[in-house]
């Protein structure tokens, strides 16, 4: 059976929740309907006239982007205008509209830590704290033989982490009664009659933003008709998020070198730079798309330099000033590997829910900038 646009949405928000994203940002479900269909997905970094031919020829039905085709809310939907026509044809073709914007940007392994990959960074950091995420325990009642069975859908589903560790849980034996009503049809006993069965108590630990995912797939491998479970807040400290990353090179490296290296691994024709003090850069600030605002802080937290898109001519000057590398890739270049992120990640997470979705990467991405 086909997936929804709901449970896509589901698993994915377990790696990336809306509530990670910066507050002036829009993302989520742009367009479409949750209860829809899916079978097949396509992965573009912006939806254009070109992704979005591609994606009807291909059949998807949701489009996942990292850049927002609706940002500001919309006076009018006049369909003899580009934004009006390309909505009225997604909901012609029914096919859903899905932007992972910031909250792509800071979550976990999501595009700021796969740039930092890409320039082989080491100890990497938050480069700017955004947000706490609230934890919770769960705990379940689950019959003895079952135990591992609940377990692992569970952990799967995420809860479980502290720090680097993951299918962190406390298991403890005990007993459980119950006396099922005339109209509860019981896994295990009959009606009217008091049943003492072997039970296991797990707790667990979970972030606030996917409880709901985590107690679907608790319920889902739960025997019971009607599974036990208590939900605590707690006041430990969850992970801290932020937008950016800071690492450092294995080697240290002299700006040309380094500009050279930023040149290989994202695949790029030239590099704008505004020199720094330092003669040689190792400790690394990078922070994917349109990060100039970011200097300051990169300066605070001692980088040799900074690695961003979209640089001004204020915002170099203000990096000249303060003595810190600016190193400006473009704002295309430093996010188009949302695509195969996306794709790898998707992959991943669909495997691990068993669930069968086609997913695609758009071909026909197109830089809007050009050097000749």
């Amino acid at each position: 059976m086909a997936s929804s646009v709901k449970d896509i949405i589901q698993i994915f928000e377990t790696q990336a929740s809306p509530k990670l994203a910066m507050d002036w940002d829009a993302v989520g479900l742009q367009v479409g309907a949750i209860d829809q269909k899916v079978n097949r997905i396509f992965v573009a970094l912006d939806l254009t006239p070109e992704t979005l031919d591609e994606a009807i020829k291909k059949k998807a039905d949701l489009i996942m982007t990292h850049h927002p085709f609706i940002f500001h809310p919309l006076k009018n939907l006049r369909t003899d205008k580009l934004k009006g026509k390309m909505i009225s044809r997604l909901i012609w073709n029914n096919i859903s509209l899905y932007a992972a914007h910031t909250n792509m940007d800071i979550a976990s392994g999501g595009l700021n830590d796969w740039a930092a990959g890409l320039m082989e960074l080491e100890h990497i950091s938050l480069l700017e704290e955004t947000s706490s995420e609230p934890l919770e325990k769960l705990v379940v009642f689950i019959p003895a033989n079952h135990a591992q069975q609940v377990s692992d859908a569970i952990m799967e589903a995420g809860a479980g982490h502290i720090g680097e560790y993951s299918h962190c849980g406390y298991y403890l034996n005990g007993k459980g009664t119950f006396k099922p009503s005339e109209k509860a049809n019981p896994f295990i006993g009959s009606s009217n009659k008091l049943e003492q069965v072997e039970e296991v108590r797990l707790e667990t630990i979970m972030p606030e933003s996917i409880r709901n995912h985590v107690l679907q797939r608790m319920i889902e491998a739960h025997p019971y008709e009607e599974a036990a479970y208590d939900i605590y807040p707690l006041k430990n400290e969850g992970y801290q998020n932020g937008i950016g990353r800071i690492g450092y090179l294995s080697v240290s490296m002299r700006p040309e070198e380094f500009i050279q290296h930023l040149k290989t691994v994202f695949s790029l024709p030239f590099v704008r730079w505004t020199p720094g003090l330092s003669n040689e850069i190792s400790r690394v600030g990078v922070l994917t798309g349109s990060g100039a605002s970011a200097i300051d802080i990169a300066v605070s937290k001692g980088c040799d330099c900074l690695v961003t898109g979209d640089v001004k001519y204020h915002d170099a000057q203000s990096a000249y000033e303060k003595g810190i590398h600016l190193f400006d890739i473009g704002h295309f270049e430093s996010e188009i590997i949302f695509v195969p992120l996306m794709l790898k990640q998707l992959q991943e997470q669909f495997e691990q829910a068993h669930i069968e979705v086609d997913i695609i990467g758009a071909s026909t991405q197109i830089n809007p900038i050009s050097v000749k």
